[in-house]
């Protein structure tokens, strides 16, 4: 397979465990973007199932596939294998997919890789979101804050990136020390202190399918993940504008996590599609 030596090498970075099945479709994605100069690097938790079978075989194909078998110890969320990805890479830019989502828009390394280079005084891109449920049909779609002055000014109202859309110079995020060791929003973390070193940006394009359904770990610990939003926003209450409208947005997310579970499940996919909407 011919790879395109004169452009910047695009590193992937994918956690995984036991999601063998769902990852074939995000391998795809990768396999059909326009931008072939990638590596894509799998950090994976032990998985029990077929993972580690079915990326050896792959990396024995392919040398930019990357498999990384890890076990870590005390780890309170994805942070350390985001980071032990990070450190591997061999690429100027990171990536970042999910190994349960895949991509929709086949240029979607292409746009980025192009936007960064000719922008240097940008430091992190994102763009649009398609959820979709267990059998791929669209529930919704929505777009982020998309210039860096609306970015700023919503950014302790809600996550201002979607994770799995977004793509970053490897250098620059080492220099703040990568992801923080945390079990909730280390992305948002990591982009409210990126954000201070230069622009950010999402595009007016829908690059991601999210795939949520039961086995989605962002759905749950509702309670511990609102009150750590909470003392987020309290950290950076000076960096950002619209701290005490940010903070009285996520009490109320906090309060609705003690509703009976019967009642938030009916709710669930409600809210998130009113907060994707209008913040």
């Amino acid at each position: 397979m011919k790879i395109q030596t004169k452009e910047p090498l695009v590193s992937i970075v994918i956690p995984t465990c036991n999601r063998a099945r769902l990852l074939k479709k995000t391998i795809q994605s990768i396999y059909e973007q326009s931008y072939e100069n990638w590596e894509a690097l799998f950090i994976d938790d032990i998985s029990a199932d077929d993972t580690e079978k079915m990326l050896c075989d792959l990396s024995n194909r392919d040398s930019r596939i990357r498999y990384f078998r890890i076990p870590l110890d005390n780890n309170k969320g994805i942070s350390k294998y985001l980071n032990y990805g990070l450190k591997n890479a061999k690429g100027k830019y990171i990536s970042r997919i999910d190994d349960d989502d895949y991509w929709y828009d086949k240029d979607t390394l292409k746009i980025q890789v192009e936007f960064l280079e000719s922008n240097p005084d940008y430091v992190l891109v994102g763009g649009g979101v398609i959820i979709v449920n267990d059998k791929y049909k669209m529930i919704f779609r929505y777009f982020k804050r998309e210039k860096d002055e609306e970015i700023r000014n919503s950014a302790l109202i809600a996550n201002p990136f979607a994770h799995n859309t977004v793509m970053f110079r490897k250098e620059e995020i080492l220099s703040i020390g990568g992801y923080s060791n945390i079990e909730f929003a280390e992305d948002w973390d990591l982009w409210l202190r990126v954000g201070k070193l230069g622009k950010m940006y999402n595009f007016r394009k829908y690059f991601t399918c999210y795939l949520t359904s039961g086995q989605n770990t962002s759905y749950k610990k509702l309670q511990k993940q609102s009150k750590f939003i909470i003392k987020l926003i309290k950290k950076y209450k000076n960096e950002y504008p619209n701290y005490y409208k940010g903070l009285f947005l996520s009490y109320i997310q906090y309060l609705y996590s003690f509703l009976p579970s019967p009642l938030t499940s009916r709710l669930h996919t409600f809210l998130i599609y009113f907060k994707r909407q209008n913040f």
